[in-house]
C-alpha cells in the first residue's frame, strides 16, 4: 500500500520593503491632501484655489515623501557599512574578544560547552563567515539591497501622488467648495476604510479595527484642519 504523504502548506506574510512603502504613501496621501482640501473649504469659496492648492500639496508631498524614502534607505546602508567595517576590525585586531562574543550568542541559543567549542571553531575559522555571523546574531543586522533606496524613493512619491488625487477628484465635478467638501469625505472615508481593511488583512491584524481606526484618522484630521481654517476666516 502507498503511503500517502500530507503536505502542511502554511500561509505567511513576507514582509517587503515595496509593500511597506506603499501604505506609508498611500496612507498619507489619501490623509493630508484631504485635510488640506477641507482646511481650504472652510476658509475660501472657490473649488480651483482649492484644487490649484491641493495639487500643489500633492506635488510637493510626494518628492518630499519620496525624498525621505530614498534618505531612509541610504542611511540605512550607510549604517550596515559602518557596522561592516567595525566588525571586520574587531576580529583583526581582538579577535580572542569576539570569539568570547561568539561563544557567549551561542550560549543565549542553548548550546551545550562541548557544541559551542566546536561551533566556534568553525565559525572563526573564515573571518568573512565570522564577521556576517556577528552582523547577524550580535547586532541583528541584515545587508540592505543597494537599489532599494531609489525603489522606495519612486514608490512612496508614486504611492501619495495617487492617494492626494482622490480626495481632490470630487472638486473638479462640483461648483462649491461645500459640494466638493462632501463628496470628497464620501470618496476619501471609503478609501480609507477600504484601505485599512487590507492593509490590516496582509499583516494580519483585526481588518475591521484597522479600517476603522484608518478612517478615523484621516477624518479628525480633515475636521480639524476645516474647523482651524472655519476660525481664522471668520476672524479675518
Amino acid at each position: 500500500m502507498a503511503s500517502t504523504q500530507h503536505s502542511h502548506d502554511e500561509q505567511h506574510l513576507t514582509s517587503s520593503a515595496m509593500l511597506q512603502d506603499i501604505v506609508i504613501g498611500l496612507s498619507d496621501g489619501l490623509t493630508v491632501p484631504f485635510a488640506l482640501a477641507a482646511g481650504l473649504s472652510g476658509a475660501v469659496q472657490s473649488s480651483a484655489l482649492v484644487i490649484t492648492a491641493g495639487l500643489a500639496e500633492v506635488v510637493a508631498g510626494s518628492i518630499a515623501m519620496g525624498l525621505g524614502g530614498y534618505l531612509a534607505g541610504r542611511t540605512e546602508i550607510d549604517h550596515y557599512a559602518s557596522e561592516l567595517a567595525r566588525e571586520h576590525r574587531e576580529v583583526r585586531d581582538i579577535p580572542d574578544a569576539e570569539r568570547a562574543e561568539v561563544d557567549e550568542l551561542l550560549a543565549d541559543m542553548g548550546l551545550s560547552p562541548a557544541t559551542r567549542a566546536a561551533a566556534v571553531r568553525e565559525l572563526t575559522a573564515d573571518p568573512e563567515q565570522w564577521v556576517q555571523f556577528m552582523m547577524k546574531y550580535e547586532l541583528g543586522l541584515e545587508e540592505p539591497d543597494p537599489k532599494q533606496a531609489p525603489k522606495s524613493a519612486a514608490t512612496i512619491s508614486l504611492a501619495y501622488a495617487l492617494g492626494g488625487v482622490v480626495p481632490l477628484s470630487a472638486y473638479f465635478f462640483t461648483s462649491t467648495p461645500a459640494q466638493g467638501l462632501f463628496w470628497s469625505a464620501v470618496i476619501t472615508l471609503v478609501c480609507l476604510l477600504v484601505f485599512g481593511y487590507l492593509k490590516s488583512r496582509m499583516t494580519g491584524q483585526p481588518p475591521v479595527w484597522g479600517a476603522i481606526k484608518m478612517a478615523a484618522t484621516g477624518a479628525l484630521a480633515a475636521a480639524a484642519a476645516f474647523l482651524v481654517a472655519r476660525q481664522f476666516s471668520t476672524l479675518a
